[in-house]
């Protein structure tokens, strides 16, 4: 799992997170077609040390990537960069074969981001602003639209709380629980905002998601989760600024 050892330095918070999109649904219940959780590793591990399981929980986050018939021949499922790039896909996200795993992933968050830009109304947008620092004084929709995504892409703090907003309220429509972060009320004023933009592009998505088969239930959110977790190494800004 060359591409994923990174994930040996996340949190065990974001660990389990990734953990509980992969072995249940959004009710809390073990998924019917998952195995890892009836495992000895699974049991002595969970909740509190994902760590220790990360190479089963790679491997069976896997299986869901490829189908079930391919799994059988070749006893495995396809690498993290074939699953990517088949999620990047379904989202519609535009890549060329010579992006690493990390640029796709980076084009998959602000995919979302900006969908979710678009589908925010202008008093939402107004708000965004503001949580930012922005003047809204003379507020036109084309400007604060330029000015958010120049936030997102410019890095530190207001970059980091997009990312994360955006991402907290695709787990809580995806899975039906958000990130843990520490009390930051910028952050959590931020994530409630994003929570209705957010799931007008995600009640899109998952209608095409439902279509296409329910291994995606899977993929789509561990690889955001994935994403999310890389991204976050890169943001110099933290949660206590």
């Amino acid at each position: 799992m060359s591409n994923l050892d990174f994930l040996y330095r996340a949190s065990n918070d974001d660990l389990r997170l990734l953990c509980d999109i992969v072995v249940k649904d959004k009710n809390g219940n073990f998924r019917m077609t998952e195995g890892l959780s009836g495992t000895q590793t699974f049991k002595r591990h969970y909740p509190n040390n994902i760590r220790a399981m990360l190479s089963e929980l790679v491997e069976e986050f896997r299986l869901f990537g490829g189908n079930s018939f391919a799994n059988l021949f070749r006893g495995n499922g396809p690498e993290y960069t074939e699953i990517l790039r088949d999620v990047a896909k379904r989202n519609k996200v535009s890549f060329s074969k010579r992006n690493t795993d990390e640029q796709i992933e980076q084009y998959l968050l602000q995919k979302l981001f900006d969908e979710s830009l678009n589908n925010a109304s202008d008093a939402e947008l107004m708000e965004m602003m503001k949580e930012l620092g922005y003047p809204t004084t003379n507020f036109t929709r084309q400007v604060a639209l330029a000015t958010l995504m120049t936030a997102w892409k410019a890095g530190g703090f207001q970059s980091y709380i997009l990312m994360v907003s955006v991402v907290n309220a695709v787990m809580k429509f995806l899975i039906g629980r958000g990130l843990s972060f520490a009390a930051n009320a910028a952050l959590t004023r931020m994530a409630s905002i994003m929570m209705g933009p957010v799931g007008w592009v995600l009640t899109a998505l998952w209608t095409i998601v439902d279509i296409a088969g329910p291994a995606y239930r899977v993929t789509v959110p561990a690889v955001i989760q994935i994403a999310y977790i890389r991204e976050s190494f890169n943001h110099p800004s933290h949660l206590s600024n």
